[in-house]
Formats: C-alpha cells, sequence, structure tokens
C-alpha cells in the first residue's frame, strides 16, 4: 500500500469501514419486504425477504465459526444463482473469511488446483455438482468438510465422501444473534481466478474496500443502472466475477432479485422474466442469443424486461439492433475483466448523442463506452507512449483504480504492473468523448502485412447476414502477408448462405483488404466456462488450413 502524507488539517467525519456486512444489514434495516426469488435445483420457486436472507446469512456466519473457520481463511462455493449462494456472500466475507467463487464448468483438474491454491477449508456445492466433488475431493488437501446447498431430505443415501455436510442443517443448528464483526476495509473478500492468462489460472483478491466502492460505482445510471424500482434477474453467474457485482448493488438498492438457478435456456429464462416481471438483466451475448431465439420461434414479446447490460464479449449489433428496435429493450454494452472485480466502462449516451441520428447512436451504443468514476484509462503503443484519442488509433489498453488489481494473488506472475498500470491485453481505441472501442484481444489481433484488422468488426458484420447465426475470426498463417483473416461460422438452423455470398456481402463495408480470406461452416464454435467463444483451439483446429492464394 503507498503512503501518503498527513494533511495538517483532518476531515472531522465518523470512521466506519467499508464493510460487505453493511450492504445485506442496510438491505434488511430499509428493505426488509424486497423480494429474492430463485429457481433452485431442487425444481421449485423459493421465495423470501432481505430480512430473511440477513438472518440466514448471519446464521451460516456463526455455523462456520463454530466449524472452526476464522478471519482470513478461505471458503469456496460451487453454486448456481441462487438464494443460499447469496447467503454464503455475505456470511462467508461479512464474517472476515474469504469467499472464493468457483466455475463448475471447468474442468475437475483445474477445479482441484484453485482449491488448493486458494487454501480452501471448506467448500459448499449446489446437489447436482456432486459427481465433481466426489471427483476432486481426494485431490482437495487443505478441505475439511463439503456442505451440500440442500435440505436433508435431498442428501445422498450413500456418498464416496466422509465428510459430506447438510446446509439446512447447519443453518438450523445456529442462532441468528451472530454480530457482524467490524475490521480494517483493506481485508480481503473473495477471491475469483481468471482463466484469461498464460498458465495456471491466477487468483483476484477483491478486499471489501473495493468491492463497497464498485457496488456505488456500477449502481449509477451510467453504469449498471439500478434502483429500488427494478426487479433484476442476473443471468451471468455468481461464479463469474461475482456476478458482475449485483449480489452486491442490488441489495445495495433494495431491488427485488431474481435467480435462475440452472435453468439457463431460454424456454426457462422468458418463463420467469415473465413471472416476475423482471425489468433488468445482464449476461453475455451466447445467453441471449439462446433467449431471442425461444422468443422469436414462439412469436412472443417481453410485457416488463427494459434494460439489459451486456459483456464478457463484444455484442453484435445485430443482437443490439433486434433488442432494441424489435423489443424496445436497451442495451448497454460494457466491458471489464476479473482483474477489475469486473466493471470498467459502460455505453450510455450523453444529452448531445441522445439527439444524433439513429445510425450515429447506433456507431456510439456499439462501443464499450465511457469509464465509470473510479477508473481510468489509455492506450499505449508498444513503445509505452500513450496514443491518441480520435476513435481511430488502436492501442494497447491500460487501466488503473481502486477495484482494479495490484497483484495477483500469492504475487503469481510476479509484478503485473506498468508504472502503476495494469495491462488488460485488450487492444482498443478510444474517441474524443472518451468511448473505449475493444477491437481484438491482444493475442487475437491479425497482422496482415504489418497492419492490424479487427476481428471483432469482421465477426460484427458476419453476424449480421441473416443466415449466420454465430461467425469468428482468426488469423491463419500467409506465405506473403504472415497472417490473414479466416472466418468460421454457424449458420442458422434451415438457412443456407455460400463461401463467396459471405464474401460479397463485406463489399462496401471495409477496406478491401481487411475482408476475410475464406471461410469454413462448422457445426459449432468452441465455448469455454464463461461463454466466450475460445479462439485458442480455433487456432489449432484451423493450424493447417490452407488459404486459397490469389
Amino acid at each position: 500500500m503507498p503512503q501518503y502524507p498527513e494533511s495538517p488539517l483532518m476531515g472531522q467525519m465518523m470512521s466506519q469501514p467499508l464493510l460487505i456486512s453493511n450492504i445485506i444489514r442496510h438491505a434488511d434495516r430499509y428493505y426488509g419486504k424486497s423480494e429474492i426469488v430463485s429457481r433452485r435445483v431442487e425444481g421449485d420457486i423459493h421465495r423470501y425477504t432481505y430480512t430473511d436472507c440477513h438472518k440466514r446469512s448471519r446464521q451460516l456466519a456463526k455455523a462456520l465459526a463454530n466449524m472452526g473457520i476464522k478471519m482470513g481463511d478461505r471458503v469456496a462455493s460451487i453454486a448456481w444463482n441462487g438464494y443460499r449462494h447469496l447467503e454464503a456472500y455475505y456470511a462467508v466475507s461479512g464474517s472476515g473469511a474469504v469467499l472464493h467463487t468457483i466455475n463448475p464448468r471447468l474442468f475437475p483438474e483445474q477445479i482441484a488446483y484453485m482449491v488448493n491454491h486458494a487454501e480452501d477449508q471448506y467448500v459448499l456445492f449446489d446437489m447436482n455438482f456432486l459427481p465433481i466433488i466426489e471427483a476432486i475431493a481426494p485431490h482437495c488437501s487443505t478441505v475439511k468438510g463439503f456442505v451440500m446447498l440442500c435440505g436433508r431430505e435431498h442428501m445422498p443415501a450413500a456418498s464416496k465422501l466422509d465428510n459430506l455436510l447438510c446446509y439446512e442443517e447447519l443453518i438450523a443448528a445456529s442462532s441468528d444473534d451472530y454480530e457482524w464483526p467490524q475490521f480494517d476495509e483493506n481485508s480481503a473478500s473473495s477471491l475469483c481466478y481468471t482463466s484469461g492468462t498464460t498458465g495456471h489460472p491466477k487468483g483476484a483478491l477483491y478486499s471489501h474496500r473495493s468491492t463497497l466502492l464498485h457496488s456505488y460505482a456500477s449502481a449509477m445510471p451510467d453504469g449498471l443502472n439500478v434502483s429500488a424500482r427494478d426487479t433484476v434477474l442476473p443471468v451471468v453467474p455468481m461464479f463469474h466475477v461475482n456476478a458482475w457485482g449485483l449480489p452486491y448493488s442490488v441489495p445495495l438498492v433494495g431491488a427485488k432479485m431474481v435467480f435462475p438457478g440452472p435453468a439457463m435456456d431460454g424456454k426457462s429464462l422468458y418463463e420467469l422474466f415473465e413471472q416476475e416481471q423482471v425489468t433488468f438483466s445482464a449476461g453475455v451475448p451466447t445467453i441471449w442469443m439462446g433467449l431471442l431465439t425461444y422468443v422469436a420461434q414462439n412469436n412472443l414479446t417481453f410485457s416488463s424486461f427494459k434494460r439489459t447490460v451486456i459483456g464478457g464479449s463484444a455484442c453484435p449489433p445485430s443482437m443490439m439492433k433486434t433488442l432494441r428496435h424489435q423489443y424496445g429493450i436497451e442495451v448497454v454494452h460494457a466491458w471489464g475483466m476479473t482483474e477489475m472485480s469486473p466493471l470498467g466502462t459502460a455505453c450510455t449516451l450523453s444529452v448531445r448523442q441522445a439527439a444524433l441520428p439513429e445510425d450515429a447512436k447506433q456507431a456510439i451504443l456499439e462501443k464499450q463506452g465511457h469509464v465509470i468514476f473510479g477508473v481510468d484509462m489509455k492506450i499505449v503503443g508498444d513503445d509505452g507512449r500513450e496514443l491518441p484519442w480520435d476513435g481511430k488509433t488502436y492501442g494497447n489498453l491500460l487501466v488503473k483504480g481502486p477495484w482494479v488489481i495490484s497483484s495477483y494473488f500469492k504475487d503469481e506472475g510476479g509484478d503485473v504492473l506498468e508504472d502503476g498500470w495494469f495491462p488488460t491485453g485488450d487492444v482498443a481505441t478510444i474517441d474524443a468523448d472518451g468511448y473505449m472501442q475493444i477491437t481484438d484481444r491482444s493475442k487475437d489481433v491479425i497482422k496482415s502485412g504489418g497492419e492490424w484488422i479487427s476481428t471483432i468488426e469482421l465477426e460484427n458484420i458476419a453476424m449480421s447476414h441473416p443466415a449466420v447465426q454465430q461467425a469468428a475470426c482468426i488469423g491463419v498463417l500467409h506465405p506473403k502477408w504472415d497472417e490473414r483473416p479466416l472466418l468460421v461460422v454457424v449458420k442458422k438452423p434451415g438457412a443456407e448462405v455460400s463461401k463467396e455470398e459471405l464474401i460479397q456481402f463485406y463489399d462496401g463495408k471495409i477496406a478491401k483488404w481487411w475482408t476475410p480470406d475464406d471461410i469454413a461452416f462448422v457445426e459449432a464454435l468452441p465455448i469455454g466456462a464463461t461463454g466466450k467463444i475460445l479462439k485458442n483451439k480455433m487456432r489449432e483446429q484451423f493450424k493447417d488450413h490452407k488459404l486459397p492464394i490469389a
């Protein structure tokens, strides 16, 4: 931590640490009757209030203390979005321990590595993940017990685990007279591992202070814009960068919260949206693709859904236009990363921009947007010099701020900062109004004859074709130009389009030399554990692909 000089005249305000427990206490005291609705793994719909959640969180915190959990100890969760997982968010961090959320879609070997690296003491898990737990348990040397998030009636009659505990029994055996402890706001609160780095996953260790500041900022009107007037359904998983902070920012403002559990298909989501009158949601593009397909195939509309934040990967303009113009849903394009807690930018229009013609507004909305207060950013060249904000010059994107990591957990990877700035690994432009647009990951950018080609722009154009369901672009070796773009396409069911038609579709939309040299049609693109397309897998798959040489 940097040391700052003390002023000769200090302020005379109360000193109260920014702690996560303050959020659930506030939600209980001032929004106690607001609902939390969950589609459970058991299959039914569960309802209770913030007051109920606060009570059970205190009971869980007391149970963990009785199990020997101390400040700084790590407790893992492998669970879907639901009320029990929310209780763990507050019980673990609120007691001074550290919640380590784990993505169940990872390989068991990766999960076991992270459990051991974090030195998790207990693992809380949804009951449909029992096979994963039984597979990793023999390899988890620090874990004292596994807690299944269910009642006694759903506990297995027999299990390979000799240290399996029942969550509801732990809750029932603990009183709610637990008092949230007060401690330094810079204490660690939660731990998320990112697979976006080289080698083993690396941990981003958040603090109570960073989490509270992120929650304040993300709730602002030009951030995620959540309020007590909303009903919020986080589609983004609670194991994916803490569901973009929504389990904190939603209780902070007292909004009704709806959890989808494991049912993330279009039909299940649509039914929950309508049943609970959801107004706001957040998720990655692949989720909205499934929901929109279901709605279109069944000629449905949304009665309450008015706003969504889309991030994780670039939102195709065709999807954004469908949501905006066909269904009247405001789309906020956002960007961030695990190392940023995760929100960095959100794209909303100023008064001046809102008065622009529709095409001009759409062009701005397709960008990743403006920083929210607390984040600073810049683009630099390979020589480290800052580049101009002209909306055209590409550069490596760097960020800094109070919810941006300074180093990885256990100092994995050494010193990651560059003169106090965190290198994101993204390539971007920034325009004169401060709106940032990602053009590529630095590892994905195509350099053809020494010039950059934006794969995201090529993908967006392809996905605006009525026959294209998904598209991804990678660089393939070329004898003259070093690399040239190969477009890999998944066609919509029943649709037909030829290579020649798709290549011709680019005419007049980009510089001629950007046009993909070839197109490969596939049944599906490789999708990673967080819903992103795995371009490293694609590059391996097509490493021997021969481009047509003109």
